[in-house]
């Protein structure tokens, strides 16, 4: 539900009108509120097994619109329904004559919504850069929220430098404007360097930058939230490496009270404190649910894990406090960090990938590799050669890190010595006969290696043994 649910502005909570609020109900509900949804329609089914008894709709409706309140929840409408025969869904019931209020799809077609994104200040995360010839350069991507116009000022980020917007540009030619869920190309006075993930904002209001911040997490996976694991975040357009700090307190969706927690089990909600590889451009999920959303993947699997709502940016001081108290009472001798809990943490294998002479292509790769969650390292100076990069890259290797060398050519020798050392976890690019001189089929090459150092059988031992 959290994930279906995020961008709608009214849900939908079906209630048994023969059991109550179930905590499933009550877990929806809650979910609802923490989404941020003010329009609920609490649909109370199976009215014919209850015999289309009033005093039985209006027992459950007073249960519903008190935990309503409790969430703060600020309009609800409750309908008695059979989904069965009808009733109250299309057309008014006759078989419960004593409910004066609107059916289902009347609620659904009348209810009135805000329209509050293009009221906002204006967020546009970049997804990618279009260049058909050397006389346009663009920015492409969707706007998260707000309105722009040609002339607008803007701040371009990680960077803050300063423009304003040419031309917006679209499949049908330029538009005079733009607002929130429009798919537009941006073209900038200025020449300014930007990626994706990068993004373009109002300079009247700028987002919180921070690789530190407490969000509200749904969790949604079979293997629960551990803390200290490596997870990748999508947030926008923006995905990188984020773990779990801190778990505030997990909520008991029966009473609705905060309990002690130091993991999140399937269904589970929590607040907790994460701490991401780069920095995030986010607003508080209270005040733009776009930019305040995220879903958390598991980087060996590919899943999506569990979904996030951002409350706010954390101090660093208020982290700092925890892992200091837990070194000061953990007491006890020190257990050196094995490579295999590194490589753990980072989700893969360490490996190498030797692109002799190919700078260009080693530096694109490893922005893609790097983007992507994965701990890399382009290693490209001159005297790098024989026992010293072999040395270079065993360090590489305990640390956990995937090298692409794009330096001067190495030895058959050196060659054999660096993929005994990384267990054959090793891709000569130069000296693949299957590769020539194509660069995009290098690199997708790459790519599937990349894709073969992820944990996938060996992922739960390993983990077992981090424990």
């Amino acid at each position: 539900m959290a994930t279906g649910a995020s961008t709608a502005d009214l849900a939908v909570i079906l209630i048994d009108g023969t059991k109550g609020l179930l905590p499933q109900t009550r877990r929806h509900a809650f979910i609802a509120s923490l989404l941020g949804i003010s329009n609920v329609l609490a649909a109370v089914n199976k009215m014919d097994l209850a015999e289309y008894r009033e005093d039985a709709f209006h027992k459950l409706q007073d249960d519903f619109l008190a935990l309503a309140a409790q969430l703060g929840i600020a309009s609800v409408q409750c309908v008695p329904i059979s989904a069965l025969e009808g009733d109250n869904v299309v057309d008014r019931s006759r078989r419960m004559p004593w409910y004066h209020g609107p059916t289902l799809l009347e609620h659904l077609e009348t209810v009135p919504l805000p329209e509050r994104d293009s009221l906002q200040s204006f967020r546009f995360p970049v997804q990618t850069v279009i260049r058909p010839d050397a006389t346009f350069r663009g920015f492409a991507g969707r706007i998260a929220s707000g309105a722009i116009h040609p002339g607008d000022p803007l701040v371009a980020l990680p960077s803050g430098r300063r423009t304003r917007v040419r031309s917006i540009v679209t499949y049908d030619g330029e538009l005079p404007q733009a607002s929130s869920s429009m798919s537009v190309t941006l073209q900038l006075d200025e020449e300014i360097d930007l990626s994706r993930g990068d993004m373009l904002v109002s300079p009247g209001r700028l987002p919180k930058v921070s690789r530190k911040f407490h969000a509200s997490v749904v969790w949604l996976h079979g293997t629960p939230l551990e803390l200290g694991r490596t997870y990748l975040v999508k947030h926008t357009a923006r995905q990188t490496k984020i773990r779990a700090l801190r778990i505030r307190h997990r909520v008991n969706v029966n009473t609705l009270a905060e309990e002690p927690a130091t993991r999140l089990e399937m269904n589970e909600i929590g607040s907790v404190d994460f701490e991401t590889h780069v920095p995030l451009f986010f607003d508080p999920y209270s005040s733009n649910r776009t930019m305040g959303s995220f879903i958390l993947i598991d980087s060996a699997t590919n899943a999506t894990v569990g979904a996030g709502m951002i409350q706010e940016s954390v101090a660093a001081v208020q982290l700092a406090e925890e892992p200091e108290n837990e070194f000061a009472a953990s007491g006890g001798p020190a257990i050196p960090v094995a490579p295999g809990e590194r490589y753990a943490r980072h989700g893969h294998f360490p490996g190498v990938v030797l692109l002799e002479g190919r700078s260009a292509l080693a530096e694109r790769l490893e922005r893609f590799l790097f983007d992507v969650g994965l701990e890399v390292l382009h290693l490209s100076r001159s005297e790098f050669f024989g026992d010293a990069f072999v040395e270079t890259v065993r360090v590489a290797r305990a640390a956990g890190v995937i090298v692409l060398y794009s330096g001067g050519a190495l030895s058959r020798e050196t060659k054999d010595r660096i993929a005994l050392e990384f267990d054959n976890r090793f891709l000569d690019v130069a000296g693949a006969p299957e590769l020539p001189f194509d660069e995009e089929q290098a690199v997708r090459h790459v790519q599937a290696f990349a894709r073969s150092l992820r944990f996938v059988d060996e992922q739960s031992r390993i983990q077992q043994k981090v424990n």
